[in-house]
């Protein structure tokens, strides 16, 4: 074979693989897009409460959250506050039902965590508001540091008297460590403590009897549906002692600006609950995640519309 015909065959073989590369890459996008994508993680999210707007903000951000990973999530409530068998049994059913993740907050974390045991390494659980045994991971702020926060809030404005401790969720590890962590506050700086057991959503009728009952000039509540049913308690019986509680709903908002509400301790309920939909999606999908506690701070009507306040009371998801 001639020179000139060996370089002609090389040309011939260049184009050839030239013009092959060409249909692959015309080729591959086409057959790529004909893949079926992995079906969305589903995970089912389980409050206490049988309010569901109580969890509004912490819902966005768990939209949020599901949306930017490819999950889709079923929000479940309880038909009475607190159940701890319906949690339970709503949180099997989920399981069974083939969720692929699951967020709770714990009615009765001792109890749950019992129930836990039989799910681990089956279904990852992450659970919000208070520590739970045998979870992927815990989201919630220094609960204890949050009552003892808010605690120093009511001393700056002390004046003398006793003051009413709500205890409202006592099956919450988080809600009762806010009470004890504002009681060793208030009890170490003298100030007398009264506390009574009431339901939440019973608290607009019974506040006013409670209040007189132990003879106290000061309020505090330690869960966002207490201090709801505080401040419309204090509105509707014209109530006057200040009020001191946690979290923050639209309504709580509207009552903090307006005075009924003295001060609240709040953080990022739209940050819980992103991280806490990001740490059950990544556990389901082989990753591991921990949570560092939430920050949080205790704000006064007069600071609500600071602009770091802003973004904790009033979140927009993007």
């Amino acid at each position: 074979m001639s020179k000139r015909s060996r370089n002609a065959w090389i040309q011939l073989a260049v184009l050839a693989l030239l013009g092959g590369a060409v249909i692959l890459t015309l080729v591959l996008p086409q057959l790529s897009d004909h893949r079926t994508p992995d079906p969305p993680l589903e995970l089912s999210v389980i409050i206490r409460e049988s309010d569901s707007s109580l969890w509004g903000n912490a819902r966005l951000g768990m939209e949020q959250a599901a949306a930017e990973l490819r999950a889709e999530t079923r929000f479940l409530v309880l038909s009475a506050d607190n159940d701890g068998q319906e949690q339970e049994d709503l949180l099997r059913r989920e399981y069974e039902g083939g969720a692929g993740a699951l967020v709770v907050v714990p009615a009765e974390p001792e109890k749950l965590a019992q129930d836990l045991r039989e799910l681990t390494g089956k279904c990852p659980v992450v659970a919000l508001e208070s520590a739970l045994e045998g979870v992927e991971d815990t989201v919630f702020p220094d609960n204890r540091a949050l009552g003892q926060a808010l605690a120093r809030a009511l001393l700056e404005d002390w004046t003398g008297g006793a003051v009413l401790l709500l205890d409202t969720a006592p099956g919450s590890f988080g809600v009762r460590d806010r009470l004890e962590g504002a009681r060793e506050v208030l009890e170490e700086a003298g100030v007398p403590v009264q506390r009574r057991a009431a339901r939440a959503g019973g608290l607009p009728v019974v506040l006013d009897g409670l209040a007189r009952e132990a003879g106290t000039d000061w309020i505090m509540a330690f869960e966002p549906a207490a201090t709801q049913g505080a401040a419309a308690a204090k509105e509707s019986r014209g109530l006057e002692q200040p009020l001191y509680g946690v979290g923050v709903t639209t309504d709580v908002a509207a009552w903090l600006e307006r005075g009924t509400v003295t001060a609240v301790a709040v953080w990022s309920d739209y940050a819980a609950g992103y991280l806490a939909v990001e740490s059950a999606v990544k556990a389901a999908r082989g990753e591991k995640n921990k949570s560092e506690p939430l920050p949080f701070s205790v704000v006064r009507g007069e600071e609500i519309y600071d602009p770091d306040n802003e973004k904790l009371l009033f979140p927009v998801a993007s």
